[in-house]
């Protein structure tokens, strides 16, 4: 039996639209309408409300006291579960730098059993490490940092099963070019962070195929101007997106304001980099292998340095909009589509389009999350 979902307005790839009609049938989206023409079919009515597609988190280390690193599928099952509250409905997640054989494990547990999860959709892994430098380290553990190894990649990848989407690194380690060209040739993304790169040496990354800035301005050499470091590079470097954390703690309103009119709303995509202690009370944690407090809204080492974040995603899109810095069609876009395309999962996830997964979300005017849907159906409802 069809379903039409009645509201306001719809969040569209092509913009937005309504009052209309959305159609689902059999956990999938139909026709987008202004009229329903069909007497006969359920209409779930969300008058004064806005529809838009189920939020993509890209980077993700935790949630819900479980850690992707702890190579525990039912804490991932959790986190999964746990998500949908966010809005999110599509997340990668998200290693931190480790061994060599725990990355290997972590991969091959994830790529066993992703499609277990029954929340937020498991559309890839997101390697963050370990081809680092120590200088900007932040929460990684820089005993285990090398040099790009293709022999090694290929080991995780071939364990996740081809499920790797991305993997982080610095540009200025050595082996960097042929390693980028490779992966990127075999469909994997590559991002640059954790990095006291200058501008040319991250030109020459993104030349190779490089095409995502790790947490823009966190962890990487901060813009002067003789050297634009890694900070310039994101501000400058055409064709390229940046991942960025707005929860008024990793990156100042002003700052990250500088960021999208530099880039663009289509080239930056909300991540929350969140860690274990999201969706938990204050308290002690752990990320990797470092105890984090968390205190005040943020996630820190015991050295005071911001480890991670517990931001929902669904709270950074209310953010950029209630800073001045994006419609909320816009923030929708940012956190979902561009985040997709910038993984190379778009053809999954980020947009409602015909036949695609009837993944969406409930927003009110004022950006507070209603409901979250998955395959059709309502999977969280606010109370």
């Amino acid at each position: 039996m069809k379903t039409y979902i009645y509201a306001d307005k719809f969040f569209l790839k092509s913009g937005t639209s309504g009052p209309g009609f959305l159609e689902i049938e059999k956990g999938v989206f139909g026709k987008y309408t202004k009229e329903m023409t069909d007497n006969k079919a359920k209409v779930i009515d969300y008058s004064g409300k806005w529809i838009a597609p189920g939020l993509v988190d890209t980077h993700i280390h935790g949630y819900k006291n479980h850690d992707v690193m702890d190579n525990d599928f039912e804490g991932i099952k959790v986190m999964s579960e746990s998500l949908l509250a966010c809005g999110v409905t599509s997340f990668l997640p998200t290693t931190l730098t480790s061994s060599k054989e725990r990355l290997k494990a972590v991969a091959k547990t994830i790529g066993d059993h992703y499609k277990e999860v029954d929340g937020a959709k498991i559309q890839g892994i997101y390697f963050e490490g370990p081809f680092f430098t120590e200088e900007h380290k932040g929460a990684q553990n820089p005993i285990y940092f090398s040099d790009p190894n293709l022999e090694v990649f290929h080991e995780w990848q071939e364990a996740a099963g081809g499920l790797i989407k991305k993997i982080a690194l610095a540009p200025e380690r050595t082996h960097v070019t042929k390693f980028i060209e490779t992966i990127t040739a075999e469909g994997v993304v590559v991002s640059l962070g954790h990095s006291d790169a200058t501008l040319e040496q991250a030109r020459e990354a993104v030349e190779a195929g490089a095409s995502v800035f790790v947490h823009a301005f966190n962890g990487m050499r901060g813009f002067n101007h003789r050297e634009p470091g890694m900070a310039g590079a994101a501000l400058t470097l055409k064709e390229v997106f940046s991942e960025l954390i707005c929860d008024g703690h990793h990156v100042h309103p002003s700052a990250c304001k500088a960021l999208i009119e530099a880039t663009g709303h289509d080239h930056v995509a909300l991540i929350t980099d969140c860690m274990m202690a999201g969706g938990m009370p204050d308290g002690d944690y752990v990320l990797g292998e470092f105890p984090v407090v968390v205190k005040d809204g943020t996630a820190r080492l015991k050295t005071g340095n911001l480890a991670g974040s517990i931001l929902k995603l669904k709270e950074a899109i209310k953010n950029v909009v209630d800073w001045g810095l994006a419609t909320p069609a816009e923030a929708v876009m940012m956190a979902s589509l561009i985040p997709a395309i910038s993984c190379n999962i778009a053809d999954k996830c980020g947009s409602i389009a015909k036949g695609r997964a009837a993944d969406f979300i409930v927003l009110t005017p004022n950006m507070e999350l209603e409901a979250t849907y998955l395959d059709g159906e309502c999977r969280y409802q606010k109370v």
